[in-house]
């Protein structure tokens, strides 16, 4: 079948295997808001840092103005 189509047989599994999926009820839905998820809590992984460096130079800012 692949032959006939003009594709290689792993692409052509491919899009039978996400054809499949997207005829599953939800399915599509679900896997969007999963990737979101990942994509956030990447995100936050990579603020997480980032805040705690301007959280403590805030603070010695703040003890260096008190005098």
């Amino acid at each position: 079948m692949a032959k006939d189509l003009g594709v290689n047989h792993e692409t052509l599994r491919t899009w039978v295997r996400d054809a499949e999926q997207a005829a599953r009820p939800g399915t599509g839905e679900a896997n969007a808001i999963e990737k979101e998820n990942r994509q956030l809590r990447a995100r936050v992984k990579e603020l997480a840092p980032e805040r705690e460096i301007l959280r403590r130079a805030a603070k010695y800012s703040a003890a260096e103005t008190s005098w």
